[in-house]
């Protein structure tokens, strides 16, 4: 039996932070032999706007959402044209907050997605990476208020596929990781929560590359999706820029198979499709 690769977190020229452009990322992904690739640019409602014409001139880059009517035509576009070589699927990253949930569900209904991650980049519009959500509270307090917020997004919300890098928090805590033990009741809910609602989880292969001490999620995140009876996993390697696509990928597969997991998933219209590891 083939051992399928597919990576399912990519962004293209489309995202607000990568200028990659989108026929050169499969191009790319066909030389180094990926079987499916599925493509997640950046929506931040809240923090980043919808271009429209009379706005163009006045949003930058990197306060832009994806343009859905030219994202939606040029996947399906090359979706025709390389359908010979590789599979593409069309999906999108909604990083969502308590007050934007609304828009993300339209925006489910209106556009044609195989795939949807909810990610948490910013809670109440303050943002991770720019630390401003960070200034002013202790270590405790950022990350419990990070896990306290996913909990209730799973709890109110069900219009995606995968939790994307569910520890993400690690990569932007300046005062090292905070101990699992100490968040493991909120994670568990968590969990519990995403599994109930037949959704999964990501392994996010960009940990390599930013030289985290764990994988995103931690080993001991994705055990414990594991023990809850979890199946429902996706690898992506977040790739913005040509090197970093398909990176991390046959590692991550490994690892899940000596946590315990014997499949991954990819995804068609919103429905989980198994495959071997």
């Amino acid at each position: 039996m083939k051992n399928m690769k597919a990576d399912y977190h990519l962004h293209c020229q489309f995202s607000n932070d990568s200028s990659y452009p989108m026929e050169d990322v499969i191009l790319d992904a066909i030389e180094m032999g990926l079987d499916e690739i599925c493509f997640t640019d950046h929506v931040d409602y809240g923090v980043k706007f919808d271009v429209t014409p009379e706005t163009e001139k006045d949003i930058p880059k990197s306060l832009r959402n994806v343009d859905y009517p030219q994202y939606f035509a040029e996947i399906a576009r090359l979706k025709e044209k390389y359908k010979d070589k590789i599979a593409i699927k069309a999906g999108l990253e909604f990083g969502v907050q308590m007050h934007t949930l609304q828009i993300y569900h339209e925006l489910k209904e209106k556009w044609p997605l195989d795939f949807a991650l909810l990610s948490v980049h910013e809670i109440d519009d303050l943002e991770f990476f720019r630390y401003t959500y960070q200034e002013g509270k202790t270590q405790q307090q950022y990350n419990e208020g990070y896990y306290r917020e996913l909990l209730k997004l799973v709890q109110n919300f069900q219009d995606y596929c995968v939790l994307a890098h569910m520890d993400l928090i690690v990569r932007y805590d300046k005062q090292g990781v905070y101990p699992f033990e100490k968040v493991k009741d909120l994670i568990t809910e968590i969990l519990k929560v995403v599994i109930a609602n037949g959704k999964g989880i990501e392994i996010n292969t960009s940990s390599i590359r930013y030289g985290l001490s764990d994988t995103t999620p931690s080993r001991a995140i994705l055990k414990l999706y594991h023990d809850l009876g979890g199946t429902i996993i996706t690898i992506g390697s977040d790739s913005h820029r040509p090197g970093d696509l398909g990176s991390g990928i046959l590692q991550a597969k490994q690892i899940l198979k000596e946590i315990g997991f014997k499949q991954f998933c990819t995804y068609e219209n919103f429905k989980p499709i198994f495959h071997s590891l």
